[in-house]
């Protein structure tokens, strides 16, 4: 009797889950409108030690709510291996997950997957640590502003040697556009778009450096079109307007892995011909016939967050800057067990590799979190909690080494990416800023 009982609750339990499962198919079968959405029970996401969030997941299809959906999740500190694996199923269309507090300031992210027709759908929520508390792992070397002195005396040994080509189908009624290049430190050059307003005057000087990658650039009209000289750089000492093709072959070959090339020399290291190239750059548009001799400003991305720091950092005159998602920040945080910015030197498959005396001390040198320590000059600065190829933990490692005058703006849903919002508010700041009587 007992025996005849357990196989019909085994049977039972076979066919209900069975019958879930199609369920779930069938209301998730429309992939391009299923979503999932985990949030976390404070509203600003933010938690002091010895706290435990909340997360809350929930399933939506054409934006409402569907019950029955298995869903897989994984929590842990960003970056790092997660703390605990588990799978539940949102009986009623929703589920909370406890999580336990961390012991030291950081980020804790829960990442939730649910198969969706033949797509993996996920989500994610993020929730900071007293995070105002992050400290820089990296160490700063006695004479990093000489090192950065010596260099660009160096750099002002070369001569411009300024190339402007006109690019009239880009120009519009109110602005002049050019590909500009110009001389770098040794043989190699800086290719940007210049922006220039076509009426007579003088004008606010905006530079533009670029995210990782390697692409062309279409230059900043919108922003010229609003009473300022722009000039969006790239980084790799070739036209910035050459066909996708070219740019896709030298990502797959030639500049593939740029971020670590010659890594183990202070000197040579990819990025010294970088930051000096955005100092070059000024130098332009410091001597422009249109710029009004006062404003000028640096705006940038991810790597060209990071180099807005760099740039400020190394140039007094640059009045003011835009640093979203800064990269290349506290880049060491690896070997102190937490997450360390992009490009991940030294995560779990790479730190076999760069975890050398010569490739340390180069990192010393060009780390964000150095140059922000020596910054003078307002800065606005922006990124999200979810970001996950720049992780909050190193940006707040380098913007609480800021001593200057300083604004961030948190848009904590959001990853490695610019809302329109949040672009819109950068964009107000500075023109605010640069405007200024």
């Amino acid at each position: 009797m007992k025996n005849s009982i357990l196989k019909f609750k085994s049977l039972t339990f076979i066919i209900v889950s069975f019958l879930l499962v199609l369920n779930v198919q069938a209301q998730t079968n429309n992939t391009s409108s299923f979503t999932l959405v985990v949030t976390a029970d404070k509203p600003n996401w933010i938690y002091q030690l010895g706290e435990q969030p909340k997360f809350k997941i929930t399933a939506l299809q054409d934006g409402k709510q569907v019950k029955n959906i298995k869903v897989k999740y994984e929590l842990g500190p960003e970056k790092m291996p997660a703390l605990k694996k588990d799978s539940l199923i949102l009986t009623k269309g929703e589920a909370f997950v406890n999580a336990n507090s961390l012991t030291a300031p950081g980020f804790l992210r829960i990442t939730v997957t649910a198969q969706s027709g033949d797509k993996i759908v996920k989500s994610l929520a993020t929730a900071a640590f007293a995070p105002e508390t992050i400290k820089p792992t990296i160490t700063l070397p006695d004479d990093f502003n000489t090192f950065w002195a010596n260099a660009i005396k160096e750099l002002e040994k070369v001569p411009f040697d300024a190339k402007l080509e006109p690019l009239k189908e880009r120009s519009t009624a109110t602005v002049d556009v050019y590909q500009l290049n110009i001389q770098n430190i040794g043989t190699s050059r800086i290719y940007g778009i210049l922006c220039v307003p076509k009426k007579e005057g003088k004008y606010p000087a905006v530079l533009k450096v670029p995210g990782a990658g390697v692409r062309p650039y279409n230059g900043d009209i919108a922003l010229a079109e609003k009473g300022f000289i722009t000039l969006e750089i790239g980084i790799h000492g070739i036209p910035v307007n050459l066909k996708a093709n070219v740019y896709d072959d030298l990502r797959a070959g030639a500049l593939a892995g740029y971020a670590g090339f010659n890594l183990d020399n202070k000197n040579s290291f990819y990025y010294k011909r970088v930051y000096l190239g955005c100092i070059r750059a000024l130098d332009y548009l410091a001597n422009h016939p249109a710029y009004d001799g006062t404003n000028l400003a640096v705006q940038g991305g991810s790597q060209g967050g990071a180099l807005s720091i760099v740039t400020a950092a190394l140039d007094k005159r640059i009045k003011y800057l835009v640093a979203f998602y800064p990269a290349l920040s506290d880049v060491t945080g690896y070997l102190f067990n937490r997450a360390g910015g992009w490009p991940h030197y030294f995560n779990a498959t790479s730190v076999t590799l760069n975890n050398t005396k010569a490739k340390l001390e180069t990192c010393q040198y060009y780390d964000v979190v150095n140059f922000a320590k020596q910054l003078k000059v307002p800065g606005f600065y922006s990124w999200g909690f979810n970001d996950e190829t720049c992780p909050p933990t190193s940006m707040y490692a380098a913007y609480n080494s800021i001593s200057a005058p300083k604004e961030l703006a948190i848009y904590k849903e959001s990853g490695h990416r610019q809302l329109p919002e949040q672009k819109e508010q950068a964009t107000n700041w500075l023109i605010d800023k640069l405007k200024k009587p």
